[in-house]
């Protein structure tokens, strides 16, 4: 999620070798001894231990750790990966790495002309109390701050097949709540809302999934 302190962002806002040759030529006698004494030295024992050596073992019990990977955070895992939008001359992004430990952790970063606005530390994690998004904005002064999880709910109105996932926040500082919608084709709706100035307040950051190397969108 982008800082909450910019909602000018918004398109919406609302109030990734052979052998080496023998150096010299033995005798014919010297030759046929050596051959005799290498016909009768036994090969070595092999162990029936012994296993062939896989190297794609590392990576075959790495896609099988991240294929078993349980926890209450399952229902998160489509975040992986980078999430990409641009509004009112502002380009930001979210990149968040694969759900491991039951933890997520993601970074974004909004960055203008050449110069980079703010960028914010993120993880979505499992306490004793719940499910929680915290986020950790950048500059010396801000402060932790942690959303929990309180809602999923399918949005099939007007054609839509959302998924929505709801934060809330504990104070009465804006926002009162972060809200993650999951739309087709790859799209994806943050949105911060709640009361600013005694007004409710909503402001929605559009972003596609894209590539993490190339940036070119992903439809999924």
């Amino acid at each position: 999620m982008m800082a909450f302190a910019a909602p000018a962002l918004a398109a919406h806002t609302t109030g990734q070798p052979p052998g080496t040759p023998p150096a010299g030529t033995l005798s014919k006698d010297a030759a046929g001894a050596d051959a005799k004494a290498a016909d009768v030295k036994a090969a070595p024992a092999k162990s029936k231990d012994a296993k062939p050596k896989d190297a794609k073992s590392g990576d075959g019990a790495a896609a099988a750790a991240k294929k078993a990977e349980p926890g209450l955070l399952a229902p998160f895992a489509w975040l992986e990966g980078c999430w990409h939008g641009a509004v009112n001359e502002r380009d930001y992004v979210e990149h968040w790495l694969p759900l491991r430990g039951n933890l997520m952790l993601g970074v974004s970063q909004t960055v203008r002309g050449d110069k980079t606005q703010d960028y914010e530390y993120l993880r979505i994690e499992s306490r004793p109390e719940g499910i929680f998004y915290v986020d950790q904005p950048s500059g010396q002064k801000a402060k932790e701050a942690a959303f929990k999880f309180v809602d999923r709910k399918a949005d099939t109105t007007d054609g839509r097949s959302d998924e929505v996932y709801t934060f809330a926040g504990p104070g009465e500082e804006f926002p009162q709540k972060i809200v993650y919608r999951r739309g087709s084709e790859g799209w994806l709706y943050p949105s911060v809302e709640g009361k600013l100035k005694g007004a409710d307040h909503k402001v929605i950051y559009p972003m596609r999934r894209v590539d993490c190397q190339s940036g070119e969108f992903i439809r999924k």
